[in-house]
């Protein structure tokens, strides 16, 4: 409990003092861009199988679904 009033009275005296706006429109949120420019994000359906299987593929090589269907789409791409 005392640890949680020592980061209330750091958040309070922080407040007190202000803010730099300038530093906080500085400080972009978000996920850092892939490519020439902003990502979207598309929808796709999937079999069962592929379902099931993706994510046992994708934890073998250690990497996230969407690192998993970039690659496979990038690779479909480049083969055209």
């Amino acid at each position: 409990m005392a640890e949680n009033n020592k980061d209330l009275e750091r958040l309070v005296a922080e407040a007190e003092d202000g803010y730099d706006v300038d530093e906080i429109i500085r400080r972009r949120a978000g996920r850092p861009t892939m490519g020439s420019g902003p990502s979207t994000i598309e929808s796709v359906r999937l079999s069962p199988e592929l379902k099931r299987d993706l994510p046992l593929r994708s934890a073998e090589r250690g990497i996230s679904f969407s690192e998993a269907i970039r690659e496979a789409l990038a690779a479909y791409v480049a083969a055209g």
